[in-house]
């Protein structure tokens, strides 16, 4: 299993816009390094849902239902897309602000390459990050 972290702008696609529908094409990433990360996916992977530009903060885990295949937003097959479905909140938001001044979290995509909206971590940062919203 892989782990990933994408990135939606609460004001466009909250997490509990993402509950409610259950399930989610993420299309529309024009970057190819997102692109090529989308395309990395499988089914069954963990991904880290963070709200960006507001809250700025993971709130989520969400799981890798579909594998890429062609965006339905774009032309030819140059884009692809995924879906994914919401598994569980996590218990308390873990903050950008909070990963940053954790020493184990400095090579993470999410503060190396921060314009990237989907992006790998490891199974080491995501359990990190999971015990940090749990308080641990």
């Amino acid at each position: 299993m892989n782990y990933w972290l994408v990135k939606s702008e609460p004001s466009k696609y909250s997490w509990d816009q993402f509950v409610q529908d259950g399930r989610a094409v993420w299309d529309g990433i024009r970057n190819y390094g997102a692109r090529n990360n989308l395309r990395a996916m499988k089914k069954g992977d963990r991904v880290f849902y963070y709200h960006s530009n507001e809250g700025l903060a993971i709130v989520g885990i969400a799981e890798v239902l579909r594998e890429h295949y062609p965006d339905p937003t774009a032309e030819g097959d140059t884009w692809s897309a995924v879906e994914l479905g919401p598994l569980k909140p996590l218990k308390r938001p873990v903050t950008l602000a909070e990963m940053k001044v954790t020493p184990t979290l400095s090579e993470m995509s999410l503060i190396k390459l921060s314009r990237l909206s989907v992006g790998p971590i490891t199974k080491a940062e995501f359990d990190l990050v999971v015990r940090m919203s749990n308080g641990k």
